[in-house]
């Protein structure tokens, strides 16, 4: 008798809604990443105003923590599904054929295995420099001018932020790329205007945020004299 072959149970949540997830918490992500790097640029403006800025963002608590318990759940939902699908997508791939498709990959495609992780422990190591404050040497939680300055005057901690910033720039442009195509607006047509518009997006993003510790490290933006 000729075994009857295994059935393959058919996951919890099918591809196309955790597709869905990643790009309904990617829109979360992005508008994020904007809004904190258009707040961030008020540091050119001196301390009196980027820790005024602060110090209204605290004295909002509900939106403050609304905000933060929002970007958790849109993390940790997008890595989550951001998982799922790779692992999905190599087991459904014979194993000849995993080398070329990452040989026909874009490198925006290609580098998306790599920045979601590095993207994930700069978020941590963010927030312990910048936020909690137990990886900073000399953590304020009044003066933020004080600690953006003094954060960024070490060379190696600056260097790790550009590099990470140059890993958000691919991943922001792949992952809105990818977006457009979930939404079905990836056409032919809008294909090379979307492309194009991405890449401007994406390296305004990345131009802006490098900015700020290499304006630390060019002696631009200074500490506060006493």
């Amino acid at each position: 008798m000729s075994a009857i072959p295994a059935t393959a149970e058919r996951p919890a949540v099918g591809s196309i809604a955790l597709k869905a997830l990643m790009a309904v918490t990617g829109i979360v992500l992005y508008g994020f990443v904007f809004v904190h790097m258009v707040g961030n640029i008020q540091l050119y403006q001196g301390p009196e105003k980027i820790n005024h800025y602060a110090a209204l963002l605290k004295s909002l608590p509900p939106l403050l923590w609304g905000t933060r318990i929002t970007l958790l759940c849109a993390v940790s939902l997008h890595g989550l599904a951001a998982f799922l699908l790779w692992r999905r997508n190599l087991a459904a791939r014979p194993v000849g054929y995993v080398g070329q498709d990452f040989q026909a990959a874009g490198v925006t495609s290609r580098t998306m295995y790599w920045t979601g992780p590095v993207i994930g422990l700069f978020v941590v190591y963010h927030l312990l420099h910048f936020t909690i404050g137990s990886a900073h040497p000399s953590f304020s939680h009044t003066d933020v001018y004080s600690n953006v300055v003094t954060g960024f005057s070490n060379p190696w901690v600056s260097l790790f932020y550009v590099l990470a910033m140059v890993a958000l720039g691919f991943h922001l442009f792949h992952g809105g790329f990818s977006l457009f195509q979930t939404l079905g607006l990836r056409t032919p047509k809008y294909e090379k205007p979307i492309k194009a518009v991405m890449a401007v997006v994406c390296t305004v993003i990345v131009v802006v945020n490098v900015s700020f510790p290499i304006a630390v490290l060019a002696g631009l933006v200074r500490p506060v004299a006493s």
